[in-house]
């Protein structure tokens, strides 16, 4: 059983009023500041939000095996949703948050007037096509129009979603559309339907649709293995999808957060993700992620 606290996207608020944000401080507690007032009181816990899999699992082997030699109090707390550990990120309810990539933090800070930053990058989860219906990628291709493909409806992993479908020949998409893709953007649905559902509950509609796009954490979160299952899943190479540590702008220098930071880019981490995930995650170190 894990011992780090698990949040439900309506306990999450309700969590927040009730400790008075007593975990990471408020705006009158100069010791939970860091650059942009007082400077962090790095004897206190790093409270980092986090989607349960892999990241929370990732965190927690941190936890457990190398936090405590670089002097590192480490407290994760699970969310479920995409949206609840920016925004408590931002209000300062957590310290920091590891659960997403790039694309989805640029669309989520120009639509919520948030300042979040990376940090660094930790590993990229493949987005993956699965069936319960379909056991090869032809049988969509070739089977009778009217099959419903869920997708996320959120705008990157959506677009993202759409990207694969096009690259495996199951729509068509017009001339020099992106990553931003949108329903309105496909020139040759190929007989399909869409179904648009919260990334988090589209593996629950697998019972309901001939296929659906969905996201790796989600998809091991479902005990699907994106090696094994998956009909189509995206390449590794050039991918701009890498999960990474993130916080409000002015805090990437607290000590605390480097030291994490620093954790997760370890060769100790790097053997974890290989060992527990079989290629389903794969590390991505290298650079800092960009702001």
């Amino acid at each position: 059983m894990r011992k780090n606290i698990k949040i439900s996207a309506a306990v999450a608020s309700a969590a927040a009023l009730a400790l008075g944000l007593s975990a990471c401080g408020t705006d009158s507690d100069p010791a939970s500041k860091s650059e942009g007032g007082a400077k962090a009181d790095s004897s206190k816990a790093l409270v980092v939000a986090a989607s349960p899999t892999p990241h929370a699992d990732i965190l927690n082997f941190v936890k457990k095996n190398l936090a405590e030699k670089e002097g590192l109090k480490l407290e994760v707390k699970e969310f479920t949703d995409y949206v609840l550990p920016n925004t408590a990120t931002q209000s300062g309810q957590v310290d920091a948050n590891f659960f997403q990539h790039k694309p989805y933090l640029d669309d989520f800070n120009k639509k919520n007037d948030t300042t979040i930053v990376p940090v660094v990058n930790v590993h990229l989860e493949p987005l993956g096509l699965y069936s319960k219906k379909i056991k090869d990628l032809k049988d969509l291709k070739d089977i009778k129009s009217g099959q419903t493909v869920a997708i996320p409806n959120d705008t990157t992993n959506g677009g993202r979603a759409l990207q694969l479908l096009a690259e495996n020949g199951l729509i068509t998409l017009k001339d020099g559309v992106g990553s931003a893709a949108k329903l309105s953007d496909i020139s040759d649905k190929k007989g399909l339907e869409f179904k648009e559902l919260e990334a988090a509950t589209v593996p629950r509609a697998l019972n309901d649709v001939d296929a659906a796009v969905i996201n790796g954490n989600y998809a091991l979160e479902a005990k699907l293995s994106p090696a094994k299952d998956s009909l189509a899943l995206e390449k590794a190479e050039g991918n701009p999808y890498a999960n990474f540590l993130a916080v409000k702008d002015g805090n990437e220098k607290d000590p605390r957060v480097e030291k994490l930071a620093k954790l997760l880019n370890s060769d100790e981490v790097k053997k974890f993700i290989e060992d527990t995930y079989q290629g389903s995650i794969i590390a991505a170190f290298g650079a800092p992620a960009t702001s």
